[in-house]
């Protein structure tokens, strides 16, 4: 069992060497090799059967299709965790996504339920890019700069709970990459036209809805660096600001740029560029069409065959996008970048060693959000909630 820890723990490099051209990122040649044994499917079937209703499994988008296969739903992560809510009847929640989905659903669930996440190294890089202890550290700076009274926190959803807590604790909110735009607008209608808005953990949701969206400029827009005093900010540049931008980013959408786009409207007749809001300004600028997962997703499917496609996401969700679209051409927007490392820790052997586990009485890796921090981190997604549209 792990529960939401607040210690302040050093991040670990992902992946294989770097790659000096993006923020950060690895080169990852070759494929996924195929599920390691077979008879792990089998295995995976039975081992479901035998749970039945007692168990409800969670994909995440971005899962490897062997797991998808043995999902009962699949979303973004805020959608599944809804859909766990809404299943009070499953013991079980076996969620094939990473760390900070698996808390959202245990905080949205009842406490009859048990979440479980088959591998527990399975996290996210954004998330660990804002740890508790360095953003109550931006606090106590923005308080002695004066400004805090004035700005009201926003976490994207791809944050840790202790994250969502501290948002709720402070007056502020929760988004999801459909709703930012909804949430930004309610965060600086709070004091006044002088309200700022500090933006977690993910710098480039932030910037491209405030200034595509709320038509701000890029000067309104400063990132705040944890590993730095005051953010590496000076204190004209905290006052005259609207935004403060956490410094931290998708690891894969972080990697693709704007020569990507343009080497490929060069090669390809007749593409759409359609790409994720955490992809950097640069690239979200050129393309032509820009959403979450979802809408990713509703636009390929609405799309009339024949349609030309670059899509800058997480390489699972491109091919098996394309896999049932072969009246389209969908292509992934870089050739280099990797498959989320952290996503595909989730693969066969540990979803059939969760399964076989529940269904023999044994309940292994359970995410368990203490209370305090579940109560906090329900007050900022309430807040989410409650907004319009």
């Amino acid at each position: 069992m792990t529960a939401t820890s607040r210690v302040d723990l050093p991040l670990l490099p992902l992946g294989r060497g770097s790659d000096p051209a993006s923020e950060r990122g690895v080169d990852c040649p070759g494929d996924l090799p195929p599920a390691s044994d077979p008879a792990l499917v089998e295995r995976a079937r039975a081992a479901k059967q035998a749970l039945g209703d007692r168990v409800f499994v969670l994909g995440h988008h971005y899962q490897r299709d062997e797991v998808i296969e043995f999902a009962d739903v699949t979303g973004d992560s805020f959608k599944l965790a809804k859909d766990a809510a809404a299943r009070p009847d499953a013991e079980f929640i076996v969620f094939c996504g990473v760390h900070f989905m698996a808390e959202s659903a245990d905080i949205l669930t009842s406490s009859a339920q048990q979440v479980v996440l088959p591998d527990l190294a399975a996290g996210c890089s954004m998330a660990d890019m804002a740890r508790l202890a360095q953003v109550e550290d931006a606090w106590d700076a923005l308080v002695d700069a004066g400004v805090a009274d004035r700005v009201v926190p926003v976490t994207y959803m791809n944050s840790s709970a202790d994250i969502k807590a501290f948002c709720g604790r402070h007056g502020g909110t929760v988004c999801t990459s459909s709703n930012a735009r909804t949430a930004l607008d309610w965060a600086l209608a709070q004091h006044g036209p002088d309200t700022k808005v500090l933006f977690l953990p993910d710098q480039h949701l932030g910037r491209n809805t405030a200034v595509l969206e709320l038509g701000m400029s890029l000067e309104d827009c400063v990132v705040w660096n944890p590993h730095r005093p005051d953010g590496g900010l000076r204190p004209e540049q905290v006052r005259d600001a609207r935004m403060l931008l956490w410094q931290g980013h998708c690891s894969v959408h972080g990697r693709f740029t704007g020569e990507v786009v343009d080497r490929i409207r060069a090669e390809v007749p007749y593409v759409q560029v359609l790409v994720h809001p955490e992809c950097r300004h640069e690239v979200v600028t050129r393309a032509d069409l820009v959403g979450s997962t979802e809408f990713i997703i509703r636009q390929v499917e609405a799309a009339p065959p024949g349609t030309v496609w670059a899509i800058g996401t997480e390489l699972n969700l491109v091919r098996r996008l394309a896999a049932a679209h072969p009246e389209q051409r969908i292509m992934f927007l870089d050739k280099t970048v990797c498959f989320c490392s952290t996503m595909n820790r989730i693969d066969l052997p540990h979803l059939v060693r969760s399964l076989e586990s529940l269904a023999a009485g044994r309940v292994e890796n359970v995410i368990e959000v203490d209370p305090a921090t579940a109560e906090w981190a329900t007050v900022a997604l309430e807040r989410m909630l409650s907004l319009p549209g």
